[in-house]
């Protein structure tokens, strides 16, 4: 019997996935449990195993179509079977799209200059191919799935506009979204109460005084975002919006603790851990954390969420994006156990082999711009988390210390060398202060630079 491959629903808030690549063509021999194509989430990429041994005898969806979690992607037949004809001649869901939906709803990977006017909600759903639908007893109508993505797509808005749009009793559903993959923006919403009609379609053009990115006859080269890039853009301008942003930046001299890390990582080595400075900075975060709870915490409109669990998120740079995936109770592990979850997260992250579930529900987020050599960044807080940590590059400085006391008095001060960082705190100014993020700040920077070895 074949095998039907459906979309995976790689987690419960997740309703569509994205064929980024096919690992496997049609006619290729495939094993259980083998790679079998590459998909990016709104929280995740990751390779899809096969659900079956034999022959890849079909594909449904190309890459780059966006389809429901569980529409059928791909059949694989007994072994030696013959493939199935090419699906362009054929004039299937693999041309015919599934990616109709996506493309009725904002989702065309082609730019965004090449696209025409948005289709009616009766056209995309005349052009949606019964077969690409859900994969389940009951057969789906294709204007059903249509509206499914659709309705998926504007629950998935920003906090900002669910708020608004339960402060004054809003479906959100029922609202035209305008913003990235037809999301329904903050302008939506508010154009909706105010008019109490439909916001006007997207304009090709960008609007708010925004001058176009290239003249008509300029040379240029346009290239579509992948669906990292898309996700990271709609969470950054969302967190821009939503938190007033404040930075204070540390200066601390890491000589005892680079001798302590010296003295002590062949003996983390020796048991299966990586004794980074991450670690060290991570293990320190984490008791920040505990004196500080008012930094491991959200704002849901008026209240404050104080969060019982510290959720470390620790960003990995990729060279398509950027993962955030998280240490889920942190402050329940020593540092080797730190160590080793960080190198495990980071190795997965940049294999794609992380569930979605281990980049959701971070409460703080540290990241590392000083791998690249900057001195300290200024990073975006990562919603609905009220701070981020910004680590420096570690470089050695001049730094200015003081002697012991020689004759019943103190010796002039003395320029030294020492290994030092710039720690930089970015936070959400409706809930930490100015003195709040220097009490925070001053406590790390404190413990990092009397690092004792009884803390390991």
């Amino acid at each position: 019997m074949p095998t039907n491959v459906v979309m995976p629903q790689m987690g419960e808030s997740i309703a569509e996935g994205t064929i980024v690549r096919w690992i496997k063509k049609i006619g290729d021999t495939v094993d259980r449990d083998e790679p079998l194509f590459e998909i990016s989430t709104d929280k995740v990429d990751a390779e899809i195993p096969s659900p079956g041994a034999g022959v890849l005898t079909e594909i449904k969806v190309k890459e780059g179509e966006t389809v429901p979690v569980n529409s059928v992607v791909a059949v694989i037949g007994a072994a030696g079977e013959k493939a199935a004809a090419d699906p362009a001649a054929r004039g299937t869901a693999a041309s015919a799209p599934s990616a109709g939906v996506s493309q009725a709803n904002g989702q065309s990977e082609m730019p965004e200059a090449a696209v025409g006017q948005p289709e009616s909600a009766a056209s995309a759903a005349a052009r949606v191919v019964p077969t690409a639908g859900v994969a389940s007893n009951t057969r789906s109508t294709p204007g059903s799935v249509a509206g499914s993505i659709e309705e998926l797509r504007r629950q998935k808005s920003s906090p900002l506009v669910r708020r608004i749009a339960a402060e004054h009793n809003v479906d959100i559903r029922q609202i035209n979204g305008t913003g990235i993959s037809g999301r329904v923006t903050k302008n939506d919403i508010l154009g909706y109460i105010e008019t109490g009609a439909k916001p006007a379609a997207r304009p090709a053009a960008p609007s708010g005084g925004h001058v176009p990115a290239y003249k008509p006859g300029e040379r240029v080269e346009i290239v579509p975002m992948t669906i990292m890039r898309k996700k990271i853009a709609e969470h950054m301008v969302m967190s821009a919006h939503t938190s007033p942003h404040v930075y204070s930046v540390y200066e601390v001299d890491f000589h005892q603790l680079s001798r302590l890390r010296e003295r002590k990582k062949a003996e983390y080595e020796r048991n299966g851990a990586k004794l980074s400075y991450t670690a060290l900075i991570a293990k320190v975060t984490v008791d920040a954390l505990r004196a500080f709870p008012f930094v491991n915490a959200s704002i849901d409109g008026d209240n404050i969420v104080f969060k019982k669990d510290i959720n470390l998120g620790i960003a990995v740079a990729l060279d398509q994006g950027l993962l955030v995936p998280v240490i889920r109770n942190a402050d329940e592990k020593n540092l080797v156990g730190l160590s080793r979850a960080i190198d495990d997260l980071a190795t997965r992250a940049r294999s794609k082999k992380l569930n979605p579930d281990e980049v959701q529900g971070g409460t703080f987020t540290i990241t590392n711009p000083g791998i690249f050599g900057a001195v300290y960044g200024l990073p975006l807080i990562n919603q609905p988390q009220v701070a981020i940590l910004g680590v420096g590059a570690i470089e050695k400085r001049a730094v200015v210390v003081q002697t012991a006391a020689t004759g019943g008095r103190a010796d002039n001060d003395a320029i030294a060398i020492h290994p030092t960082c710039h720690l930089s705190l970015g936070y959400d100014h409706r809930l930490i202060d100015g003195a709040d993020a220097g009490r925070f700040l001053q406590f790390m920077k404190e413990r990092l630079e009397t690092f004792e070895e009884a803390w390991m």
